[in-house]
């Protein structure tokens, strides 16, 4: 694994991501390799395990019974679980606090994040829309106030663990934009509590076909007049996108966070398959092409790995880092996705059936090219922190998400 992270890791974060990988090893992985497939659920049994471990209230604090520690303790734990399933290191994500806390009045707070410690008040996202991916402020989905009710309307895509969850987070627009470059004004932010295993009236859901991700389904949403009691728009009326971006540092370090774990599972099984597996006489350990190989996954891991701890320590400081966790989000999706493939190949003709894990591995590795911001979505951010706004850029800097983000941090 990871060394010392240029003195990021203290004694106690070390027995936190060991204690974390121990979990893996025992109760994530057997149970990833059995149930591997697109009807798959992640067993109530281990998310029963991962609430005792604690590991649904990383971040929340200690009053409402949260464990109280940072993004890098949240990453550290959450690498290790991506090692052994990433839908296992992606379900804690729905429970942390967040922004979605920090937009709680007190007394909510008190009332749901001791039951979000526990595991039984997980959430669900729906954010993006059938025509609507990177470019969420065009969103469609409205949302009118009736007496203490809203009233929501529209369609939503991308949700996954909508009939599992105990409530949705949904945005919707409850105003029109007051001008063309501020398109992600009016938007606001919904919790849409509901029972496990089905949608809130006014709701239904249809699954969508996938690759990977699975122990979960993902539904694309059509709302026909869901009512939400008033109290339970979070934050304040149309700045949700504001909001959220102050999150998308940690949510983009916990990506990577899974990403990383994903090609360290990669990685240490073609190690073991290449000492195991003999041709013409020998390991193909031996072979100096296999040796390359890994030498260069190894490389790239924990490249990305020291990346990560570094825009885990600046978030953790309250240090702006959007380009930063970009980068860390870029860089260790690519290699994912690179790493994986390799271990692939080292596995030869096995690597390409279900019998291994490594397959998995890289199915679930091209997906974090995709979500919390495309690769090149990062690399717009990138660009535009360095070289500033191209002439293209000027020309539709409101009409996509690195650039609507980067200007909500700037005017927050």
């Amino acid at each position: 694994m990871s060394g010392d992270g240029l003195g990021y890791m203290t004694e106690a974060r070390c027995m936190i991501r060991d204690a974390a990988r121990e979990f893996t090893m025992k109760e994530v992985l057997p149970v990833a390799n059995a149930l591997d497939g697109p009807d798959a659920e992640i067993p109530m049994s281990l998310r029963d395990k991962m609430a005792e471990m604690g590991y649904f209230g990383i971040t929340i604090p200690e009053e409402y019974g949260g464990l109280g520690l940072g993004i890098f303790e949240y990453c550290l734990i959450c690498e290790q679980l991506s090692r052994g399933w990433m839908s296992v290191a992606s379900i804690v994500a729905r429970a942390q606090g967040g922004w979605i806390m920090k937009s709680m009045p007190e007394d909510m707070r008190r009332e749901y994040l001791p039951r979000v410690v526990r595991g039984d008040f997980l959430n669900a996202s729906a954010l993006s829309e059938p025509d609507t991916g990177s470019d969420l402020a065009s969103i469609s989905c409205r949302a009118v106030l009736d007496g203490d009710e809203w009233v929501l309307t529209g369609n939503k895509y991308w949700c996954t663990f909508a009939d599992g969850a105990d409530y949705l987070i949904v945005f919707a627009r409850t105003s029109a934009p007051p001008s063309p470059d501020k398109r992600w004004e009016g938007i606001s932010c919904f919790m849409i509590e509901k029972q496990r295993g089905g949608f809130p009236p006014g709701m239904t859901g249809s699954p969508i076909p996938k690759i990977g991700y699975f122990g979960w389904k993902t539904f694309e949403l059509a709302l026909d007049g869901v009512r939400v009691p008033r109290r339970n728009l979070m934050g304040p009326e149309g700045k949700a996108f504001l909001l959220m971006a102050k999150g998308l540092e940690g949510a983009r370090a916990h990506t990577a966070a899974r990403a990383i774990g994903l090609a360290q599972g990669a990685l240490e099984d073609a190690i073991a398959y290449s000492l195991e597996r003999r041709q013409f006489g020998m390991p193909i350990a031996e072979y100096q092409a296999i040796r390359f190989k890994i030498a260069t996954m190894a490389t790239e891991i924990e490249a990305a790995r020291q990346l990560l701890y570094f825009v885990c320590n600046e978030i953790d400081s309250g240090r702006r880092c959007d380009k930063e966790a970009s980068m860390v989000k870029y860089f260790a999706s690519e290699m994912a996705e690179r790493v994986t493939s390799q271990a692939l190949q080292i596995f030869g003709g096995a690597g390409y059936t279900t019998l291994f894990p490594v397959e998995r591995y890289w199915r679930d590795a091209r997906l974090t090219k995709i979500f919390e911001g495309t690769s090149e979505i990062q690399q717009r951010i990138i660009a535009n922190s360095l070289l500033g706004k191209s002439e293209v850029e000027g020309m539709i800097a409101s009409r996509a998400f690195g650039g609507q983000v980067r200007q909500s941090q700037e005017a927050a």
